[in-house]
């Protein structure tokens, strides 16, 4: 189908959904609302502690409790920065110190790299920064790191997953003994590229670079093998590189990939993360966006092959919000938002095409994205028709998903069955963004809007505060009174002499990802980068490419490493193939065509991108 026809057939959606006509929300129904979201929270929070704790989740219809991913409490973990935010210091303190005395992670159990990452990691991260800082208001008198320690402990067991030629992590690992010899080679491409935000915050908190190495060596393995048109696909082989699904989309299996690549640059200032963002983000708008809507495509054709909606998408008006770019995100706001009025929640598919609900993709797991890009454009312009929005979603929420001892599952958005099921999610981000928005109606009173420390939120809602220690790692010294690493010399992150051994992670040979390279016509130097994210008034003139004149190209050794290692069987083989070259010296002009260089017309413009 012709571009011009989907775009016309597409536009038909908003107009065909009908949306009534309320009354703006007024100042004094904001604050109900917010406390009526704060009741909400409180009805799945004690349901859960008090019929499923310390078991993962909660059956909100049976009132019984379920493991899902570990067995480790993962709906008190995901709640705690919650607590927080609502200012629950008592039960803050409270489940910080059952957490401390009771949790352990070595255990038999296989779990998903991408969703203990973002569920456990990030919310153990992010309560240890509100517990142990007293300038959150926050401070539990009797933390001493128990919850650092947990998370150092946890993504130790998750490192082995990333023993791959490509350095992209296999999706599972087995906790107690790494990744099983069965384990299949196929992961996401939001899984393989999701995990910079905890693993790098957990990097600056340790003083141990590993952490950041090995997510970062994901996401240029998965950068490097993108197509001449900078897509990515959803799937691919961590062993041999090659894509298993090629359709590109901003949804299922790539969503967060590209949400990460801006919020890492925000919270650490790491430029390279901004371009390939930029590049990522005008390859999307160029062959994705058929306004107001998303398609996938064939990654290397960009032929359409999914006019879809999928409720993953709907965090992207928000993302753009970050990257200043607010018009096409007001326009697809509206359009998504069109769909939860026509059904009461967005289904997991919305055929484009047939103007229906997906065959197959029917329910609502209770998914908290379009209410989080809600937030963000209410943020960003004050414009009370999002306030009405959440009010609806409120509305459906409460009449359409309550259950007796929580919130339920939607099973099928047109006839609104329920299902017993309560995703963690739900607490860590579903409820805290309804109530971040009305709260920001009424006039702020939390940690987020008048705290101490400007917050990126992770793609699971935990609060990442941009701290000296996590911000401004680049400065390192560099002038008097910027924040300087002590202690352990064998965990300095800067190597200011060249002939300084240069380490390396998972056999992949980058050197540290807070150096940046040095040219001369005879010799590469590395030397500290005084970079720094979150700088009013910061604007880089050149992109990554143009600076550094580095472009990204997979190895072409990975297929000979994986048809040896099929034969050679018998003993652990070291990974010897690099993940990815890094070719210097050559202009951003004469870049080979296979990896064509950055869309300056298209790119995000730098200076808009805000908090």
């Amino acid at each position: 189908m012709e571009g011009i026809q989907i775009r016309a057939v597409l536009l038909l959606v908003v107009a065909s959904l009908s949306v009534a006509v309320a009354d703006s929300v007024t100042a004094e129904e904001a604050k109900e609302l917010r406390e009526e979201v704060r009741e909400m929270f409180y009805h799945a929070f004690n349901g859960y502690m008090d019929h499923a704790f310390p078991l993962d989740e909660l059956r909100p219809l049976s009132c019984a409790g379920q493991d899902t991913l570990g067995g480790y409490a993962l709906t008190l973990i995901d709640s705690l920065d919650t607590l927080a935010l609502l200012g629950d210091r008592q039960r803050f303190a409270t489940s910080v110190e059952w957490i401390g005395k009771n949790l352990r992670f070595d255990i038999n159990k296989t779990v998903s790299v991408f969703e203990t990452t973002i569920r456990v990691l990030g919310g153990l991260l992010s309560a240890h920064l509100i517990a142990a800082d007293y300038a959150t208001g926050m401070r539990v008198p009797s933390y001493d790191n128990q919850l650092l320690n947990l998370a150092e402990d946890l993504a130790r067991r998750l490192l082995p997953a990333f023993d791959t030629p490509t350095g992209i992590p296999f999706g599972s690992v087995n906790l107690l003994h790494g990744v099983d010899k069965h384990e299949s080679k196929i992961t996401s491409t939001a899984g393989g590229g999701t995990l910079t935000l905890e693993f790098g915050v957990l990097s600056r908190l340790t003083n141990d670079p590993i952490f950041e190495q090995v997510t970062k060596n994901a996401v240029r393995g998965l950068w490097a093998r993108r197509s001449k048109l900078n897509l990515v696909g959803a799937h691919i082989n961590v062993f041999t590189g090659e894509w298993t699904q090629k359709d590109a989309g901003i949804g299922t299996s790539i969503d967060s990939f590209y949400e990460y690549l801006l919020k890492a640059y925000l919270l650490f200032g790491d430029e390279e993360y901004l371009y390939i963002f930029q590049e990522a983000y005008a390859a999307a708008m160029h062959y994705l966006y058929h306004d107001p809507w998303y398609v996938e495509v064939n990654m290397d054709s960009a032929a359409i092959v999914w006019p879809l909606f999928n409720s993953l998408q709907a965090f992207w008006p928000g993302l753009q919000v970050l990257a200043g770019d607010i018009n096409p995100a007001i326009r697809t706001h509206a359009a998504f938002l069109s769909v939860w009025r026509r059904y009461g929640f967005t289904p997991e598919g919305f055929n484009l095409a047939s103007l229906s609900v997906q065959h197959g993709q029917k329910s609502y797991p209770l998914r908290p994205e379009l209410i989080e890009s809600t937030y963000w454009l209410y943020k960003a312009t004050r414009d009370p028709r999002y306030l009405d929005a959440g009010r609806d979603m409120v509305a459906s929420l409460q009449y359409g998903t309550r259950c007796p001892c929580g919130y339920c599952h939607i099973s099928d958005v047109e006839h609104h069955n329920q299902e017993d099921h309560m995703e963690s999610f739900f607490l860590a981000e579903t409820v805290k963004y309804l109530w971040l928005l009305f709260d920001l109606a009424v006039g702020p009173d939390n940690l987020v809007e008048n705290g101490p420390y400007k917050y990126i939120f992770s793609t699971e809602g935990h609060l990442l505060p941009a701290t000296p220690q996590i911000s401004l790692v680049r400065e390192h010294c560099l002038y008097y009174g910027a924040f300087c690493r002590t202690g352990d010399s064998r965990q300095t992150y800067f190597m200011p002499e060249p002939d300084e051994d240069k380490k390396e992670s998972n056999d992949t040979r980058f050197f540290e990802s807070w150096t940046k390279a040095t040219y001369s016509p005879d010799y590469t130097t590395f030397e500290p980068s005084a970079v720094s994210g979150l700088i009013k008034g910061f604007c880089p003139g050149l992109n990554h490419g143009q600076k550094f004149g580095i472009l990204y190209a997979h190895s072409t050794d990975e297929r000979h490493y994986y048809e040896t290692n099929q034969v050679q069987q018998k003993e652990p083989t070291t990974v010897q193939s690099h993940s990815v070259l890094v070719l210097r010296g050559q202009s951003s002009d004469h870049l080979p065509p296979d990896h064509g260089s950055v869309h300056n017309d298209s790119q995000t413009r730098e200076s808009d991108v805000t908090l």
